[in-house]
């Protein structure tokens, strides 16, 4: 229902699916005693699998539409666009960690994670922005929207290496000795998956075509995704980093159009009709309002910058690229939509421990997480609104 209320008002479906989690997940909290066993049963290790799978469907379904080949036919300007929508925010995130944040073993995890939080461009987000305005072929529009596609592609290796550092041996100790074997171990996972993606999932993909057994595309991506994901526990990164990557590689050109599409269709249900909605209940479960309320400042500080440092970020190397001002003013506005990964990331490092240190940790620490939430619900519902009215004039 929410989803619903959010399509009408012209927003992504998951700005209303967030909000419905987060409501449905502070209702449990509040109401806990007179519900006991719908609260024992979310508080159960079946919920966290489920909110676990949300998770890993959430990232194979963001990498599903994303088709590689694209890349190859963006625009130089593109490129541009997304490495200044990257560096960016990043080092806006980093410096806002160091001024802020107290002094912890994990202070350097803390400060990349909020930079990696801040980089991030929903690419869904900024196709449907484009599609409601009718202006998905402008100029404005594709190189959005291949800006984004860069954009995702540079933060995932930044996503890999945090996620190894905070979770392979469960310490966020970021020292040039520690930093290497974290950084050869990205390096490796992708210079064997995408290699692998390019080649021998096309050839797999015509094998599968003499198949005659029901969903054989649909099995064989799982089956892909779930190799992936074993291969990243191996090199001790998260297993979502390999859903992601394997959703890239299947294609219309791996599949035929038709398939490919059912095949989209299919995740799509099964991901945004019954798991994902558990992952963003999951998130309600974390999200606490109260810790939030004592340092309103630093929310507010957080939002304003997520926003600007990607209106600069985008919108001057747009200029620079020969946009005029009006079209990179859009651009940067276009690239500042959010989205679920910014909340998967978050809840990855919330299961780490990331959020505990120092110990005791600060209010800024404790309320690091709803920050988060708080940042990505407001981007994405604010920009579709600006850039609609910009267009508009």
């Amino acid at each position: 229902m929410f989803g619903e209320f959010a399509e009408r008002a012209k927003l992504p479906a998951l700005v209303g699916e967030l909000l419905a989690g987060i409501c449905l997940g502070y209702l449990l909290l509040r109401f806990q005693h007179r519900a006991p066993s719908i609260w024992f049963t979310a508080n159960s290790d079946i919920f966290t699998g489920l909110a676990d799978l949300g998770m890993f469907f959430l990232m194979l379904l963001a990498g599903i539409r994303m088709e590689p080949l694209e890349f190859a036919r963006s625009s130089k300007s593109a490129i541009l666009i997304a490495i200044g929508g990257m560096l960016v925010p990043v080092s806006v995130g980093y410096a806002l960690g160091l001024a802020v944040l107290p002094e912890s073993a994990y202070k350097m995890a803390q400060c990349l994670f909020l930079g990696v939080a801040l980089s991030i461009t929903a690419v869904p987000v900024a196709v449907r922005m484009f599609m409601d305005l009718g202006a998905l072929d402008s100029r404005v529009g594709k190189a959005v929207i291949a800006a984004a596609l860069w954009d995702d592609l540079l933060s995932l290796f930044l996503i890999a290496l945090l996620l190894a550092a905070i979770g392979g041996h469960g310490t966020g100790d970021f020292t040039l000795t520690n930093l290497l074997p974290v950084v050869g171990k990205v390096l490796l996972f992708f210079a064997i998956t995408i290699p692998v993606g390019l080649y021998v999932f096309p050839w797999l993909g015509k094998s599968f075509r003499h198949l005659s057994f029901p969903e054989v595309d649909f099995s064989m991506l799982l089956i892909a995704a779930l190799a992936y994901a074993v291969l990243a526990e191996i090199l001790e990164l998260h297993p979502i980093i390999g859903a992601f990557i394997a959703g890239m590689f299947f294609h219309p050109k791996v599949v035929d159009e038709a398939s490919y599409e059912r095949v989209e269709q299919q995740m799509s249900g099964l991901t945004r009709g019954f798991l994902a909605p558990i992952f963003f209940v999951s998130v309600g479960f974390h999200l606490d309002l109260s810790s939030v309320g004592q340092v309103p400042g630093f929310v507010v500080v957080l939002t304003l910058l997520a926003l600007a440092s990607k209106l600069i970020g985008s919108g001057v190397p747009a200029y620079w690229a020969g946009f005029s001002k009006q079209e990179s003013l859009l651009v940067g506005v276009g690239m500042s939509g959010r989205g679920a990964v910014e909340l998967i990331i978050a809840g990855v490092a919330f299961e780490a421990g990331l959020f505990l240190q120092p110990d005791p940790p600060g209010l800024i620490v404790q309320s690091l997480f709803s920050a988060i939430v708080i940042m990505a619900i407001v981007t994405t519902v604010a920009a579709p609104i600006a850039l609609r009215v910009l267009w508009g004039r």
